[in-house]
């Protein structure tokens, strides 16, 4: 066998990370809601059994959620990005080969560990749960993609107590007979669609199709999904993250927006976010694009939806510098009499930010304005986010999400520590 491959599934993370500081959540339904409390985008094992289905808009389930006594939250991003960095760094102690695949799910290489693979894939998950208080689901298999098979039925099935180990010939043609389609890593509705017109109506007849064939009517994709399912392994762990070519930021407001004043503290607010995460890239920008949106979904009012790019002459990671472009940019897309429903700001063609060039006119962020950033990311860092911003986001913020079932900061703010 190849070297085996583990994936480590936190088990419904968003409502998980909810019941590690308010341990009477425990054993109660509880759902967690999309921005501005929209829709359900987590669910516990009880809100679940409830038939409370993903998705479900929070307007037209209130009554079954209050007479089912479901515990409802919005969503606290702040929290959940903390608690995903602890188990990472937990997993990091079991294996130095780690990707971390997304917010809740990361594979391993468990090379050298064949002989106790159940073993140490049971003290992974202890381990974890008792340094976190996040329940995990381990799935290890030859490929990343049987791995991702395994761990589903580790989760699913109670008996095997949220450990997989699926490297048997005859187990993985098992498992795969009890799956759809739909059920594989990366394989939606038109895809399976595709591939049932061409007789091809199972996992494990995807395995045995010609993997040529699949390269001919698909893509090299499809042709490595072929091969991974055999137990021919195509896919490697990333040992880093690649570097981004965009940075988006944008939100919901929380109430439409009617007034220009209003709308250029929300895109300078976005443009201080999406700088943030493009510094700690250690990455500078000279193109960015901002857009706004009216409301779709209420025909009935005026329709407005509009984007312009900018570009500056030298690149840069200074707040100051991006917001200022911005708002250029927001007073001339802006106009009254509608009702904006979101906006959003885009930060393009992404550049290393130690090698900006200067143009005969403009030089690249001075030692001081980097100072400045650094000092910046380092406060809102250490005492959380927000708590040094420039004016010009404004103060009162009465456009920002609604957020009316937000739970405490309890591991990023002084302030929201949890009291005994």
């Amino acid at each position: 066998m190849s070297q085996p491959f583990a994936l480590v599934d936190c088990n419904n993370f968003y409502a998980s990370c909810e019941r590690v500081f308010q341990p009477e959540l425990r054993g109660r339904p509880v759902v967690v809601l999309s921005n501005n409390d929209g829709c359900v985008i987590a669910r516990s094992n009880e809100a679940k059994a409830l038939g409370v289905e993903m998705g479900a808009p929070w307007h037209l389930n209130r009554e079954l959620f209050e007479r089912e006594s479901v515990v409802v939250r919005s969503s606290n991003y702040t929290l959940y990005g903390d608690m995903s960095g602890r188990v990472m760094r937990v997993l990091a102690d079991f294996s130095p080969n780690l990707e971390v695949y997304s917010i809740d799910e990361a594979f391993l290489s468990l090379s050298g560990f064949e002989p106790r693979l159940h073993d140490h894939a049971v003290n992974l998950r202890r381990t974890v749960l008792q340094w976190t208080g996040i329940q995990v689901s381990v799935g290890i298999a030859p490929t990343k993609t049987l791995a991702k098979v395994a761990n589903r039925f580790a989760k699913k099935d109670l008996d095997r107590n949220g450990v997989f180990v699926m490297t048997d010939e005859t187990e993985v043609e098992r498992t795969l007979a009890r799956m759809t389609l739909t059920d594989l890593w990366g394989v939606a509705g038109r895809m399976a669609h595709r591939l049932t017109e061409l007789g091809i109506t199972t996992p494990l007849k995807l395995r045995d199709s010609d993997p040529a064939f699949v390269r001919e009517r698909f893509n090299v994709v499809m042709q490595r999904m072929v091969l991974e399912l055999r137990g021919i392994s195509c896919l490697d762990l990333e040992d880093h993250v690649p570097d981004r070519k965009s940075i988006i930021a944008s939100r919901s407001f929380g109430r439409p927006v009617t007034t220009l004043q209003e709308m250029e503290e929300a895109v300078a607010s976005y443009v201080a976010r999406a700088a943030e995460k493009m510094r700690r890239q250690n990455l500078a920008t000279a193109h960015l694009s901002v857009f706004v949106e009216t409301n779709r979904f209420k025909p009935t009012d005026p329709q407005y939806n509009v984007s312009r790019a900018i570009r500056l002459p030298v690149a840069s990671a200074d707040t100051g510098t991006l917001a200022k472009a911005a708002n250029t940019v927001i007073r001339a897309l802006y106009k009254d009499g509608y009702r904006y429903k979101k906006a959003g700001v885009m930060l393009l063609d992404l550049v290393t930010a130690g090698r900006v060039q200067s143009d005969l006119w403009t030089e690249p962020d001075s030692i001081r304005s980097k100072s400045l950033m650094k000092a910046l990311d380092r406060l809102n860092g250490y005492y959380g986010r927000g708590t040094l911003t420039y004016a010009s986001s404004g103060k009162q913020q009465g456009w920002k999400l609604r957020r009316d079932h937000i739970s405490a900061r309890y591991t990023t703010c002084w302030e929201e520590l949890l009291t005994v």
